[in-house]
């Protein structure tokens, strides 16, 4: 039996506003700095401790990183970043309000992003600042590998040879493993781990600042999941 612990990034100034975020790199809210200060402190008391730490490329997963170790007084875990664990990219709805986009594009563009598997929301422009292909920090990445737009299913096979090849392996060797991540990648390493449907995967939500427990077994299969302030099937 082994442990994997996802912990969703502490709320942010776009989660406190109502914006579309994605790979829009904004910092946490106030409120949001507590919430990883209260999990670090949480998973402290509970006893973990982690060999190895995954997340995103952005501030707001890496800065609730930080102040969770922190807080754990925990200074020796590994930490490795990856853009495949970045957010879902939003495309051109990127740092705007919901009304803004609906006035722009329509709400049937706005609405199926949201509730369909495979619909992604209006793609930015190339030449787009927003375009990560355009961004320094991306400039190593081959540039037809980064995301115009995403829906939820290009995420998550975004995200899937990076749990195959780099996560799942650590855990295989016996590592602690905690992945700080964003809701649209954490609920696609979800689906992985409990073969959900896409129905059920619509339906998932995942508490901003809340450790989530998996055990697992030999195999990786999961033998129950909680919530580490609960510590009951969730």
């Amino acid at each position: 039996m082994t442990q994997l612990v996802l912990l969703r990034h502490g709320e942010s100034v776009s989660n406190r506003d109502g914006h579309f975020t994605g790979w829009h790199d904004v910092e946490l809210s106030p409120k949001g700095e507590l919430e990883a200060e209260r999990a670090g402190l949480l998973l402290k008391e509970t006893g973990f401790r982690f060999d190895t730490c995954f997340t995103s490329e952005l501030k707001r997963a890496t800065d609730t990183l930080r102040i969770v170790l922190e807080a754990m007084d925990l200074n020796e875990a590994t930490v490795r970043r990856s853009w495949r664990l970045n957010e879902r990219h939003y495309g051109a709805l990127e740092g705007i309000d919901p009304l803004r986009a609906i006035r722009k594009f329509g709400i049937r563009p706005i609405l199926d992003s949201q509730l369909r598997f495979n619909s992604a929301p209006p793609p930015l422009d190339p030449c787009d600042a927003r375009f990560p292909g355009n961004q320094l920090r991306y400039s190593c990445i081959d540039r037809n590998q980064l995301p115009l737009a995403e829906s939820m299913e290009q995420a998550l096979l975004r995200v899937l040879p990076y749990w195959r090849e780099t996560i799942a392996p650590e855990i295989v060797r016996g590592k602690q493993v905690l992945v700080v991540g964003h809701k649209h990648i954490l609920r696609a390493l979800i689906m992985l781990l409990d073969d959900l449907s896409v129905t059920q995967l619509i339906k998932l939500s995942i508490a901003n600042g809340r450790p989530l427990v998996y055990e697992l077994d030999e195999k990786l299969h999961p033998v129950r999941h909680y919530y580490a302030d609960r510590r009951v099937d969730h």
